[in-house]
């Protein structure tokens, strides 16, 4: 059993996906999304998007919240930048226009600002504006990576950020418990995607141990906040459905 613990929606879409191609897979979200509390600098944001050239979401559900309430269309030659295929999606269920999108390539060898980097930089220059829409943490603030606004700074160009949904710690109960304790024993399999979900991950479940477990992760940088949390069987794979396969697999 393959346990996906991306946010509710975007991981009942990975588990059909999954299911499709063969792979026993159940959601069990360590990320929860929720409206914000204070909406108002989110509706702000909004009011002032002929001010930038580009809007930059850090994911789906960054796409979806900023967008789904926009009163206006987006104004010509405006790009949005995602750094992969799950948030592209969102654009494109948004109404944005495919030519107005920027991402890595299909077969970058990851999905990371990096490689959004290596697409994007020749639109920077002195004076561009970027906004830069992401989850906040639980009071709301826009919280994540800030690599990608450092390089545009760099290039002369001017960052905002906003938040458009908190992140907060999900409902855990006795079926989630039940599901986490049989992984910490190795019998099923954890698909992570990001550090966030192995740390509320630790925070739900303080008295289990992680070293027979098993665990995919998407990047690098989550290993190692994989290999920190004490998981010790661990494979780092693309966020593709063939390499996560390939990934499960292996396991056998």
């Amino acid at each position: 059993m393959l346990l996906v613990t991306r946010p509710a929606r975007e991981a009942a879409r990975w588990v059909d996906e999954l299911r499709l191609a063969g792979v026993p897979a159940t959601a069990l979200p360590l990320i929860a999304i929720e409206p914000l509390d204070d909406p108002a600098p989110l509706g702000t944001a909004r009011s002032r998007i002929a001010e930038f050239d580009a809007l930059m979401f850090v994911s789906a559900a960054a796409a979806e919240h900023f967008l789904s309430d926009l009163d206006r269309p987006l104004p010509p030659g405006l790009r949005c930048w995602g750094t992969g295929p799950g948030t592209v999606r969102g654009l494109r269920e948004a109404g944005v226009p495919e030519q107005a999108i920027d991402a890595p390539p299909a077969d970058a060898p990851q999905f990371d600002s990096e490689q959004l980097w290596r697409r994007v930089a020749p639109q920077v220059h002195a004076g561009t504006r970027v906004l830069v829409v992401r989850g906040g943490g639980v009071d709301g603030r826009p919280a994540g990576r800030d690599w990608l606004a450092r390089k545009i700074v760099a290039a002369g160009g001017r960052v905002d950020e906003v938040a458009a949904y908190r992140r907060v710690l999900p409902a855990f109960g006795e079926t989630e418990r039940g599901l986490a304790t049989e992984a910490a024993a190795g019998r099923a399999t954890w698909l992570f995607s990001s550090s966030e979900a192995i740390g509320n991950l630790c925070r739900l479940m303080p008295a289990l141990r992680w070293q027979s477990a098993r665990a995919i992760v998407t990047h690098e940088r989550i290993a190692q906040a994989a290999r920190e949390a004490g998981f010790a069987r661990l494979k780092v794979s693309r966020p593709s459905l063939a390499a996560l396969v390939a990934s499960i697999e292996s396991f056998a």
